[in-house]
This record gives structure tokens, sequence and C-alpha cells, in this order.
């Protein structure tokens, strides 16, 4: 252990010694040339940074501190910083993250108060010119003396998402009660999605397979990494032991356990028999080096449960989704601690009716769709560095005219569609829409069940 970590250390020690410490934290000075955020509080305290990229943000760890009253509000009038989020590292350390536009330089020095006036960290954000060098520079100091970090960015450029499409090869994946296989139905989406993306400005796909072929889930991330990917969307179809269970789901690394037991039978699915490969230190002070990996591993995190809610949402607005929060598990393919990563399982192959709907193209390009559009609701709020404007277009699936259901004919010319809501019977809406029964079965290749659910799309005939 190295003195500055030992000197960090035992000031962190002092405050939990007294019990937490709280912190006030708000704005401070700005101008177009730099941003303020002041951490106020009633005795000094020790303080962490670390800056970040892809995307931009501050980390501040503030052992043996508890946050008090409200995060300030963001402003959109600011040069540099989205906004600010806070929560706990640990029972006993307070996490601040700054959201930035853009890379920055970031200073922090401290003010001691007397007289009755408060202790403050002070930490300044000073755009950087984005056109300024590719190296990423950053230094980490205790509190005892003024810390200073700096961020050079690379030029401005496109979005870069690696799309994994699940199993290939050797290894078929989940198989349906009909014979669909997984590997198949993950490539096919994948291409779909990967085109809808080639054809976005400020954005390109990279296609981790492209072929039915194996790669090992290690080495999955691992080239993402080495194409520097900004997000890692790993395309899957689900399967469980009861054949009713239906919908999309989304996931992203769970540090703990499952987060539901379906949750805990996904992820061992996936992961077949790959062991986790854990991250060697690179040779440097063994301390730093796990602090340095850990931050970055739970920023990473924070990104990838972002990302994740995003596309999920967007699913939601798409049709039908089989838990309505992120869900978490040990996924091997997602243990990167540098990239945002998330696992998207597109319907239950193991269901009858959604197998039939994975088969079809209209349902691969939906869930495509819904894909892209989160994807790009989470890179215009949280843009990676140097990442070019992506322009607005239709929010997603639904607003496209895309039903859920698309395994029945369709007739020419037919505009409306209706969404499943709680109460809704199928004969209900024939009558409602003034179709017959059989029509409407035959338009959404029902069966005589007359199984519907809520926030399924169905096509409504022009004629009977």
């Amino acid at each position: 252990m190295n003195r500055l970590d030992v000197l960090f250390w035992l000031l962190a020690m002092l405050p939990a010694l007294a019990g937490a410490v709280d912190v006030e934290c708000r704005w401070g000075y700005t101008a177009p040339d730099k941003t303020q955020v002041l951490l106020e509080s009633t005795m000094p305290i020790p303080h962490r940074i670390l800056s970040l990229d892809q995307p931009d943000r501050v980390v501040i760890d503030l052992p043996g501190a508890r946050l008090t009253g409200q995060l300030p509000p963001p402003r959109t009038d600011d040069a540099i910083l989205i906004g600010i989020r806070a929560g706990l590292r640990r029972a006993d350390e307070l996490r601040l993250v700054l959201d930035l536009k853009g890379p920055a330089r970031v200073k922090s020095f401290s003010l001691q108060g007397s007289g009755g006036a408060k202790h403050r960290i002070v930490v300044e954000l000073i755009p950087q010119n984005p056109t300024q060098g590719n190296a990423l520079q950053v230094s980490i100091q205790a509190q005892s003396s003024p810390a200073a970090l700096e961020v050079r960015s690379s030029r401005r450029r496109t979005a870069l998402i690696a799309i994994d499409a699940g199993h290939g090869g050797e290894d078929p994946g989940a198989v349906g009660p009909n014979g669909l296989r997984e590997k198949d139905v993950t490539l096919a989406i994948a291409r779909k999605l990967a085109r809808l993306i080639d054809r976005e400005p400020g954005m390109r796909a990279l296609m981790i397979r492209d072929a039915d072929r194996y790669i090992g889930l290690p080495e999955r991330p691992s080239l993402a990494r080495d194409h520097k990917a900004d997000l890692f969307v790993s395309i899957h179809a689900d399967a469980y032991s009861d054949p009713n269970a239906r919908g999309s789901s989304v996931y992203t690394l769970g540090t703990g356990a499952a987060s539901s037991e379906m949750a805990s039978s996904v992820a061992e699915h996936e992961n077949g028999s790959e062991r986790v490969l854990l991250v060697e230190p690179n040779g440097r002070d063994a301390l730093l080096d796990a602090v340095l990996h850990e931050m970055t591993r739970n920023a990473t995190l924070e990104h990838s449960d972002t990302a994740a809610a995003a596309i999920l949402r967007q699913l939601k607005r798409a049709g039908v989704v089989h838990r309505g929060e992120v869900q978490h598990a040990g996924f091997v393919v997602l243990k990167s601690t540098d990239l945002p990563s998330l696992l998207v399982e597109a319907a239950f192959i193991s269901n009858t009716e959604e197998e039939r709907l994975l088969a079809t193209d209209a349902y691969q390009q939906l869930i495509a769709q819904a894909i892209l559009a989160g994807i790009k609701d989470y890179l215009n709020a949280h843009p990676p560095q140097g990442l070019s404007p992506i322009p607005d277009t239709p929010r997603g699936p639904r607003e496209q005219g895309l039903p859920l259901r698309s395994a029945g004919r369709s007739a020419p010319g037919r505009t409306r569609e209706h969404v499943i809501s709680q109460g809704d019977t199928l004969s209900a809406i024939a009558k409602r829409y003034q179709v017959s029964l059989s029509s409407l079965r035959a338009e959404n290749g029902l069966d005589e069940t007359d199984v519907i659910h809520v926030g399924q799309v169905i096509a409504i005939p022009t004629d009977s």
C-alpha cells in the first residue's frame, strides 16, 4: 500500500468513528467556461474522484458520509453538466455521479470552515475542447491535497453498438416445441438491428457474430472492447419449464443473488458450461488497482442499468413484457468492467404461441426497432465521449404501425390496430369494431381459444 492510500484510508476512518457526516450538495459558480458543484459538511471529510468516459461522468466517493436534503435540479443551460445522481456505494460511503455532456477537466479542492461556517469540497468542471488529442489521463488524489483530474477526448465520432447474437454453431441454444432454434432467431434479430443502426446518423453496428458459428462467452465482450464499442447488447430467446411463460425481458449483470428464480434459471441456461473469468491486476499497486477496478465496474453497472431500462420501456410500448423492471443475474457474457452491457430476451421460445411469433420477420423487426429506440434514448441522455448528436426519429415500434401479432394475413390498406387492455375479450373487440370474430381471428393468426394478453397489439380487419 503506498503512502497516498494509507493517508486516504486513515482520513476515511475519522468520520466513521464519530458517525456519518451529513453532506449537502448544491450548485456553486457557473459560467460558460466553468461549473462548480459544492459539497458542504459540518466537519472535514476525505473524498476520492474518478473521471470516466464512454459516457463522460465524474464519480465522487465520500467515506463516512450521508446525503442530506435534495440534490440540485438539472439545468438545461449548463455548458457541461447534465445532472447529479447519488447513492450508497457501501453502507458507510456516499457516492455522487456527475453526468457530463462531454469531456471535461475536473479539479477539486477543500475550503476549511471557521467561526461556525461549513466545510466545503469544491468540484470544478471545465469543458474540454473535443478535438484535443486521443489520450485519456486520470489522476486520483486524496483530500489532504487538491485533486486535479484531466480527460482529453477523441475527435467527434459515431456511437459503436456491439450486437451479440446469442449461441451459434454447435450451440443451438433453446429449441421451441416446433423445432425453432434460438441461435437462428437471435441472428435474424441481430441482423435486422444492425441494419437499423447503420441507417441512423451518428451510429454504426458491430456484429459479434454474423454467421452460424460459436464464439466463447468471455470472448464476445472482449471483441466489443477491442473495437472500442460504446454499448454491448446480447440478444437471446427465453426458455422456461412453464410453457405459459411469455413476454420480453431485459437483464444486466447481478453482483449478488439473481433478482428472481427465473432470472437465475435464464442465466444458468445462457451461461452453459462457460466459466467466469476474472480480471487480474496489471502489475501496479494491488490496492489501487482494486479500487479503480471496483469504481469502474460500479459506474459501468449504473450505465448498464440505465440503458437496459430505456430498452425495456420501448419493449413495453411494442407489446408484452415478462417483468416490468430490469432483471439481474450472473451472465458470463455481461462480465465487462468497462463497457455498459445488457441482455435482451426477445420472447419465450418455449411458449408455442411466442415461438410462432419469433419465426416471423415482422416480429423480429418489431423487437429490433424497440431495441434501437431504447439505445437512442440512452445515448441521447448519456452521450459517450465525443459522440455526434443523434437526430430524433419516431419514438418506437408502435408509431411505425407494426402489430405485435403478425402470423396471420394482412388485408390491403389496413390501418386500424387495437391495444389489449385489462378486461378486453376478442368477442367484445369484434363487436366494438363491427367485424366478425372469425375474420379477427384470421387476421391475427389466432385459434379458437381466443387467448389474448394485456399490452398485445392486434390488427383490425377492414372487412369481414
